[in-house]
């Protein structure tokens, strides 16, 4: 992201500036965590990216290809993302094998065959194993049917499984109990880990930002105020966050606005 800009309602009383000016580059294989108070602009970085909202100018690239005018369904076949309502990453009425095929399809050239082949269940089946929740034996079951934990963990597995050029995590633990949470927290590292994706998470969560990736940003007011590399994120603390965040904006961070542990 090159000189991104973004206001909401200008030139009204209402207007925000929801991005200002900002500046994001993410190496091959990069997994950064995004942590920032409510209307720090995390999920607007998000959105200019995945093609949801268009900046007021600004240019967005995802592996040397300038996307800053395509629209969400064209930019889909490079990005894989996963809500926090893990009701919206899945259709509901439809079973895992079926929703497992819409997301296998996603950058392939569209036909009309059959979406579910044998083939493919082969192929669906050993991708779900490694979820280690057994829906590897549940192809038919209607995910609508699913726990949120069980939802969540399939959503973040069809965004994953065709390898898109980057993966966008928007608070994807937030709704989830503690038990449920954790496991698609360890999930998330080991597919990220395996598959080496270049990964953009957004967190309200800073334990979770200090323990996942090799990189953490911090936003405030639409700006990125932070951008730690991997060896200094090693020493990093709730705390030593909260004190840059003060040194910085010569102001607290209100503890309400962020889960600190």
């Amino acid at each position: 992201m090159q000189h991104i800009h973004k206001v909401f309602n200008e030139g009204t009383i209402d207007e925000k500036i929801a991005l200002e000016e900002a500046n994001l580059e993410l190496k091959s294989g990069d997994f950064v965590t995004v942590i920032g108070s409510n209307g720090a602009g995390k999920s607007t970085l998000m959105n200019i990216i995945s093609g949801v909202l268009f900046p007021d100018y600004g240019v967005v690239t995802i592996d040397g290809k300038a996307v800053t005018n395509l629209p969400e369904y064209k930019r889909s076949q490079l990005i894989g993302r996963v809500f926090q309502d893990p009701m919206a990453g899945t259709a509901p009425a439809m079973t895992i094998e079926e929703n497992l095929a819409l997301a296998y399809s996603r950058n392939k050239k569209r036909t009309l065959g059959r979406g579910v082949t044998r083939k493919r269940k082969d192929i669906f089946r050993e991708f779900l194993a490694t979820l280690h929740l057994g829906l590897e034996d549940r192809l038919n079951a209607k995910v609508g049917l699913l726990s949120g934990g069980e939802r969540q963990a399939l959503s973040l597995l069809m965004a994953t499984f065709t390898n898109p050029k980057i993966l966008l995590l928007d608070e994807h633990t937030a709704a989830l109990d503690p038990a449920r949470a954790e496991l698609i927290t360890n999930l998330t590292k080991e597919i990220v880990e395996d598959t080496q994706l270049t990964t953009l998470m957004v967190t309200h969560n800073m334990q979770q930002a200090l323990d996942l990736g090799n990189r953490l940003i911090m936003m405030d007011k639409g700006q990125i105020i932070l951008d730690v590399g991997e060896e200094e994120k090693k020493n990093l603390t709730i705390e030593t966050l909260l004190e840059e965040f003060q040194r910085i904006r010569g102001e607290q961070m209100a503890s309400d606005k962020a889960i600190l542990g």
